[in-house]
C-alpha cells in the first residue's frame, strides 16, 4: 500500500491495458470490448489501497467516425461496472477523440489529458503514476511529470520495452503485476 495517507492517482491506460486489442485497432461496441484477466481485481486493489484511478486514452475512432460518444459511454459503463463488481472504483475517463492527423495537444504522446486530469483532481501529476503498453504513454507519463509503468499485454513486447528511452520506472507482465509492484512503493 501506498505509504503515506495521501490519495494517489494512478492515470491508466485503457486498450491493451485493461481490455484486450484487437485487430482492427478500434473496440466500437461493448461487445468488442474483452477486458483482460484479473483486471478488476487489479484495480479494486489499487481502489482499495487509496488510490484514485482514472483512465486515459486515445480513441480516434471517435474522430474517424468509427464509433459514437454513445457507444464510448456504454463501454466505459462496462468497465466501470467490471470494476465495481471486483469492489473498485474508476473515478473517471479522459479520452482524445481526436484523430492523429488534428494535431491537438490531448493526444498520448502528447500530455494534454493528464494535465487536464490533474488541474480537474488538483493534484501535482509528479506525485502520480501512468500505467500504459505503448511508446506514446511512457511519453506523455514522462511529459507530465509522472513515473511510468510499461505492461506487456499490448503493443509493446519485452525487447521493445527494454530500449525505451526514457526507460519506465517499471517494466510488468500485465496489469496484476504492476499493481503488486506499485503496492510496495513510496510514490
Amino acid at each position: 500500500m501506498p505509504r503515506d495517507k495521501r490519495l494517489r492517482v494512478v492515470f491508466i491506460d485503457r486498450d491493451g491495458v485493461i481490455n484486450r486489442n484487437i485487430d482492427n485497432g478500434y473496440v466500437r461496441t461493448t461487445d468488442d470490448f474483452e477486458i483482460l484477466p484479473n483486471v478488476p481485481e487489479a484495480l479494486s486493489k489499487l481502489s482499495n489501497a487509496g488510490c484514485q484511478l482514472v483512465v486515459i486514452s486515445n480513441q480516434a475512432g471517435v474522430g474517424k467516425g468509427l464509433i459514437t460518444k454513445e457507444s464510448l459511454d456504454a463501454i466505459d459503463r462496462m468497465m466501470f461496472s467490471a470494476v465495481a463488481k471486483a469492489g473498485g472504483k474508476i473515478a473517471a475517463t479522459y479520452y482524445c477523440p481526436h484523430r492523429p492527423d488534428d494535431n491537438c495537444d490531448c493526444r498520448k504522446p502528447a500530455p494534454g489529458l493528464i494535465l487536464q486530469a490533474s488541474r480537474d483532481l488538483g493534484i501535482d501529476p509528479k506525485e502520480t503514476v501512468f500505467i500504459g503498453d505503448a511508446v506514446s504513454d511512457m511519453l506523455a507519463g514522462r511529459a507530465a511529470g509522472c513515473k511510468t509503468v510499461m505492461v506487456l499485454t499490448g503493443k509493446t513486447t519485452a525487447d521493445d520495452a527494454a530500449v525505451l528511452e526514457p526507460a519506465p520506472d517499471y517494466i510488468a507482465a500485465d496489469l496484476t503485476a504492476a499493481v503488486d509492484w506499485l503496492l510496495l512503493q513510496s510514490f
